[in-house]
C-alpha cells in the first residue's frame, strides 16, 4: 500500500483532515490526490505536494485507496451516493472513513461496497487538533485482520495508536463509546468547577489536585485545565454541535442494543441547551458556562 505506484485519494480537508493529508503526502511515498469544497486548504496541500481532483468522481477514478475525513454521517452519505463513490468504485478499491459516523450507515455502506468487490473500512480518529498536526492520533479500526495488516502502515503515517477493534463497524462502536464517556466526564468536570468556585476553592487548584488522585483523566488534564478553567472555548475546535451529533450515535447504538443511557441522555440535554443558548459552534466544554451561569 505504501509503494509509490499507489495513488491515495483524500476527501475532506478540515481541521483534522488537512494535517492528516499532509502527513500522507510527506510520509507514505504514495501519490496523494485531494478534494474539498474549500479552495484554501486545497491550495495548502497542493503546495505540500498533493494533486487536486476536480470532483469526487474524478478522485475515485484516479485512486487505489480513498480516505474520508468528513464532519458527519450526512457528509459521508453525500460523497458516497449520487455521482460519488458508489457510482464509480471498482473492484479492489478501498475506502477508509476516518470520521465518527453511524454504525448502521457504516455497515450498510460496507455491504454495498462488498457487492461491487470493493471494501469499506471504518477507522475513526481520536485525540486533539494538535495530535492531528503532530501525527500522534489514535485510530480505532473496523475491518478484517488481513485488510488491517495492509492498511496499518498508511494509518501510522498520522497515528501512533492504531487498534483493530473487530470487523466493520467495530471501530465506530469503540469511538462512539469513547466520545460518550468523554462528554459525560467533561460535564462532571464542569459541575465540579462550578461548585468549587462558588464554595471558595480555586478551580485550577481543584483540578490539579484531582489529577493526583482517582479522578484523574485525559479529559481533566486537557478539557478541564485547558478549556474549562481558563474559559477558552474557541470555534473551529470540536464544537458543541459535533459533540451532540456523536452522542446521538451512542444513543442510537444503545437503543439497538436494548440499553437505556440515562447519563448520556442527560449530557445530550446539556449540550442541546448550550446550542440553544448560541454556543453551537464553540468548543464543546463551553457547557461549563451554561452550568455556571453567572460566570
Amino acid at each position: 500500500m505504501t509503494a509509490s505506484s499507489r495513488t491515495l485519494g483524500f476527501i475532506g480537508l478540515g481541521v483534522m483532515g488537512e494535517p492528516i493529508c499532509r502527513h500522507l503526502v510527506t510520509k507514505s511515498a504514495a501519490r496523494v490526490i485531494a478534494y474539498d469544497l474549500a479552495r484554501e486548504p486545497l491550495q495548502r496541500v497542493e503546495s505540500a505536494g498533493a494533486a487536486i481532483a476536480a470532483s469526487v468522481a474524478d478522485l475515485v477514478a484516479q485512486s487505489d485507496l480513498i480516505f474520508l475525513c468528513l464532519p458527519s454521517a450526512c457528509h459521508v452519505r453525500a460523497v458516497f451516493e449520487g455521482d460519488g463513490i458508489l457510482a464509480h468504485v471498482t473492484p479492489q478499491q478501498i475506502v477508509i472513513d476516518l470520521g465518527t459516523s453511524s454504525v448502521r450507515q457504516t455497515r450498510d455502506f460496507a455491504a454495498q461496497m462488498q457487492a461491487k468487490g470493493a471494501a469499506w473500512v471504518d477507522a475513526p480518529i481520536a485525540r486533539t487538533r494538535q495530535a492531528a498536526q503532530d501525527g500522534t492520533l489514535s485510530v480505532m479500526v473496523g475491518t478484517s485482520p488481513a485488510l488491517f495488516a495492509a492498511i496499518e502502515p498508511l494509518i501510522r503515517c498520522f497515528a501512533t495508536e492504531v487498534t483493530l477493534c473487530g470487523e466493520v463497524g467495530a471501530g465506530q462502536v469503540t469511538k462512539i463509546l469513547n466520545n460518550m464517556v468523554l462528554f459525560e466526564t467533561v460535564n462532571a468536570l464542569a459541575e465540579a468547577v462550578a461548585v468549587a468556585r462558588r464554595s471558595g476553592v480555586d478551580p485550577e487548584l481543584l483540578l490539579q489536585t484531582l489529577s493526583k488522585g482517582s479522578a484523574d483523566s485525559f479529559a481533566l488534564r486537557n478539557h478541564g485545565l485547558k478549556a474549562i478553567v481558563p474559559g477558552a472555548f474557541p470555534e473551529r475546535a470540536f464544537s458543541t454541535e459535533y459533540a451532540l451529533k456523536d452522542l446521538s450515535y451512542a444513543i442510537e447504538l444503545a437503543s439497538d442494543a436494548g440499553v437505556t443511557l440515562r447519563g448520556a441522555e442527560l449530557a445530550g440535554t446539556v449540550l442541546q441547551e448550550a446550542i440553544d443558548a448560541g454556543a453551537g459552534k464553540a468548543y464543546f466544554p463551553v457547557i461549563a458556562k451554561l452550568i455556571d451561569r453567572d460566570r
